[in-house]
């Protein structure tokens, strides 16, 4: 059965935004799907950049200072990124979902992760997003970003590595957020090592792109 688009994603694309800019602007315009989310996160970096990261959603931090990938999970993929030989300010970074999904504790908002039906109703978004960014690789960082990426949910595990995505050159591997719940350090550090010899990899797949003219 063919799901009905949300009010939000019908509109959008009655306007067909023609740049990224006009795309953020109804974004940021949009209502928030979950309730609590201060603001949309908007995505981050250079039209045509050869890389572009798509997390799972902002987060707290993300959500106060309206950026993507600055809270704890961030800096990881900051220090990843300058490892693996990669400037941030020259890949793209946005997340599949735009607002920050919570639950309230005490004083602490506690991260909820999206459920598919929300991480649906932000796809078109997304795709549109990549069209007008045109990355040469597109990253999917965790099983989220993944769904959004594919329209289906496939294994970390058994996937990671290089992907298609739906015609878009892109790679599978963790999201940052992963490697700060690992409990054990000795698995930390091999986890992270792990995901900066993946984004390694990405900067050399990256590398033999040519470029194609950006609409």
């Amino acid at each position: 059965m063919r799901l009905k688009r949300t009010s939000d994603e019908a509109a959008a694309k009655r306007a067909e935004p023609k740049s990224l800019d006009e795309l953020n602007a109804q974004i940021a315009s949009a209502a928030p799907l979950v309730p609590g989310a201060t603001r949309a996160v908007l995505g981050e970096g250079p039209v045509g950049a050869a890389i572009a990261l798509v997390g799972e959603q902002p987060g707290d931090q993300e959500d106060r200072q309206g950026r993507p990938f600055v809270g704890p999970a961030g800096l990881l993929l900051d220090r990843a990124l300058t490892e693996a030989g990669l400037d941030r300010h020259e890949v793209y970074v946005t997340n599949a979902v735009k607002h920050f999904k919570f639950q309230q504790r005490g004083k602490r908002r506690i991260h909820q992760k999206p459920t598919a039906g929300e991480v649906r109703h932000y796809r078109w978004w997304l795709d549109r997003e990549l069209q007008l960014v045109h990355p040469g690789v597109v990253v999917a960082l965790g099983a989220t970003a993944v769904l959004a990426l594919a329209g289906k949910p496939l294994s970390i595990a058994r996937f990671r590595g290089r992907a298609d995505f739906n015609g878009r050159r892109g790679f599978i591997t963790v999201h940052p957020s992963y490697l700060l719940r690992l409990p054990d350090r000795t698995a930390k550090e091999e986890a992270c090592r792990a995901f900066v010899g993946d984004l390694r990899s990405v900067r050399r797949l990256a590398g033999r792109i040519v470029p194609s003219p950006v609409h």
